[in-house]
């Protein structure tokens, strides 16, 4: 084993608390995280089967390839621990989260969609007798399935969607076309090369009436020769910024029919002779979605905490000018600016990750109530799922890009693994939502919550109960700088910009403006509300749940986890200062205390600093990066990569003798 930097000794050598004890901590147990690094260590002694020249250097074609033999041998290790009863179709979320988590997924898994949503959706809203009959083979990997709902002309808008699925009562099929050009379906992961079946979302006609949206099961490619069948136009749509291996995909259809069965019928149907037996409730649906925003919940928490890692232990390692004259060059790390660059990212880290539990937890409760007939919290749990979805996502985007300009130059070199992290990052911000839309689908449950709050007979369910109260109490009392008051005043911003939203919406309408002109109008005080009420919940999340967590836990780890805690909820309070101002009774005075606070808690965590982002127990098989090894040798390793660069391996390039020197001489 290389020799450890001493500067990340020294660090490791002052940290105040048990690592080992947090990680244990966050993973949920220490038999949840013997289980992890099993799998972690089992992916890693895979890695040998797939290594070659850096995917960098490789062509589209050739990433893709790469990609697919990855996937192979990721989820090949699912297959096995089915087989050996490790894993079930019900916890295969946490089986997935760590297989990819340890896994290098610099350009992403082409298979990664028929987990992540082919599967959802037919558990979702398959019947008994359809969930007996295509989950067991796409469990097993029989087929490999993809999700294909966007179009090239559509999006966010899914009631605009223009792929049509056609009603024969006669040969009891559908008939599936693509009508035009921007009918085709666009960025179906893994759909372009890879999948043999997909869910396709098109427009029901049924009795020469459409019924609107709604999900089938298709066969694109031929079980044997992956051929794609008549009547199936498909392809990969080409490269782009980053995950260049998920082989997105198009497709569109010319009469292409399916059997009446293979629409997927547990919440609606269509009998034999065409009648459509519509939903108890259209939002039961809302399933799949919800579960695809919780893994991307945990996705960004798994991104941020190796931004983290990386630049904090190159800030430890990497030394730059002199405080005073005569002595060795500072750490990095011992500047403020750079503790403020990078600990509320390390903090993020902790709160997304916590938060992400809690979603995962609220959406389990919430299935089984739907199970029993209960839909009261349905709304809820799709409001939550969307704002926390984009809000994470940006959180985590935004970090990162803050972490990588923290590392100077060297953060830009692809072999910190910065500049990758950050771009698949980044695209969660649009794929399976627009964030935009997102926050504007949760006011939409926050205005009407809202409108409902006097309701004497109605219960606020649990997300938002804190309307009613903070609407009862205001903002009176002298502003406190605690976490809990500041946590208390966002839930004040929250419901006051919640009501401010409905109010201004009343007056346009009162005064002849459309709802939907008034609606518009207000989407920007709207799309605020919203993420406020999602700070809301992180804050209050972060905070109750440390609270409960460090009940058993060493008084030391207590200690920095309660710093980590203030030091996030401080964060925030100044970032969203206007909103503090205009709505709580905060002064001048209180925010200089809360900005000695900040400073203070900088400086109280600096020299925990390496040890939060090792207890996130990432190897460096993981984090893949030349500046965030353990032993911290990042000089050594930038050179070791660089050497790999296909230009070197030649002292002299072709072009200097084609192109360069006959440039030099005048004659080209």
């Amino acid at each position: 084993m290389a020799k450890i930097n001493e500067d990340l000794n020294r660090e490791r050598e002052k940290c105040s608390f048990n690592v080992k004890e947090l990680t244990i901590l966050m993973d949920g147990g220490p038999e949840k995280t013997k289980e992890r690094k099993e799998r972690e260590n089992f992916m890693i002694s895979k890695r040998d089967t797939y290594a070659g020249i850096p995917e960098d250097y490789l062509s589209y074609k050739e990433q893709y390839e790469k990609a697919v033999k990855k996937s192979v041998i990721v989820f090949g290790l699912v297959r096995r621990l089915q087989e050996e009863g490790k894993t079930t179709i019900h916890n295969y979320r946490d089986v997935l989260g760590n297989l990819l988590r340890a896994s290098d997924v610099s350009t992403g898994f082409p298979l990664a969609l028929h987990y992540i949503m082919f599967m959802p959706a037919i558990i979702n809203q398959g019947t008994d007798e359809q969930t007996a009959r295509w989950l067991p083979r796409a469990w097993d990997c029989n087929i490999i399935g993809s999700y294909a709902q966007t179009e090239l002309g559509h999006g966010t808008f899914i009631r605009g969607l223009e792929t049509t699925a056609t009603y024969d009562p006669i040969t009891k099929e559908f008939v599936l076309n693509s009508p035009t050009l921007t009918s085709y379906k666009w960025w179906g992961g893994g759909l372009g090369q890879t999948a043999n079946y997909s869910i396709v979302v098109a427009q029901l006609y049924t009795k020469g009436e459409c019924l609107g949206v709604h999900s089938f099961i298709v066969q694109v490619r031929d079980e044997e020769t992956h051929m794609p069948l008549p009547g199936i136009k498909i392809g990969d749509i080409g490269s782009k910024l980053a995950l260049n291996g998920i082989n997105n995909g198009f497709l569109g259809f010319n009469n292409y029919r399916v059997p009446r069965n293979q629409m997927l019928m547990k919440h609606a149907q269509v009998l034999e002779d065409g009648t459509y037996v519509k939903s108890r409730n259209p939002k039961l649906n809302y399933g799949a979605m919800v579960f695809v925003r919780v893994v991307i919940a945990f996705d960004m928490a798994n991104y941020l905490s190796k931004a983290a890692t990386i630049s904090v232990r190159y800030s430890a390692v990497r030394r730059q000018c002199q405080s005073k004259a005569g002595e060795q060059e500072s750490q990095v790390l011992d500047y403020l600016t750079q503790q403020h660059k990078l600990l509320p990212a390390v903090a993020a880290c902790y709160a997304l990750k916590i938060t992400a539990n809690k979603l995962w937890d609220t959406f389990n409760t919430v299935n089984e109530e739907l199970l029993a007939g209960n839909l009261q919290r349905l709304p809820e749990i799709h409001a939550l799922a969307c704002c926390l979805k984009a809000i994470s996502t940006y959180d985590t985007a935004t970090f990162i890009e803050t972490c990588r300009l923290a590392c100077g130059g060297h953060g830009y070199m692809h072999s910190s693994n910065l500049p990758t992290t950050y771009s698949s990052a980044v695209a969660a911000c649009t794929y399976e939502g627009d964030n935009t839309v997102l926050l504007l689908q949760t006011a939409r449950f926050l205005a009407k919550t809202w409108q409902e709050i006097d309701n004497e007979t109605g219960k606020l369910t649990p997300t938002v109960e804190y309307l009613k109260t903070t609407k009862s109490k205001g903002f009176s009392h002298k502003w406190l700088n605690t976490t809990d008051n500041i946590v208390y005043g966002f839930e004040v911003v929250s419901m006051r910009k919640i009501a401010s939203c409905v109010q201004n919406m009343q007056k346009r309408v009162a005064s002849g403006m459309t709802f939907e002109d008034a609606w518009n109008m207000s989407s920007i005080q709207l799309v605020a509300a919203a993420e406020a009420h999602c700070r809301v919940i992180i804050l209050s999340t972060f905070n109750s749940e440390i609270k409960e967590l460090t009940k058993t836990t060493s008084p030391e780890l207590k200690r920095v986890l309660s710093q980590l805690v203030d030091l996030y909820s401080v964060y925030w309070a100044l970032e969203k200062l206007s909103d503090l101002l205009q709505y709580t009774t905060i002064n001048h005075e209180d925010v200089d205390g809360l900005r000695s606070w900040y400073e203070d808690l900088l400086t109280q965590l600096r020299p925990n600093a390496v040890g939060l982002v090792d207890a996130f127990d990432l190897k460096d098989e993981m984090l893949n990066s030349t500046l965030g090894s353990y032993d911290g040798r990042a000089y050594e390793r930038l050179m070791e990569a660089a050497l790999k660069s296909p230009l070197n391996s030649e002292p002299v390039n072709h072009t200097f003798h084609k192109y360069l020197k006959p440039f030099m001489r005048g004659k080209l």
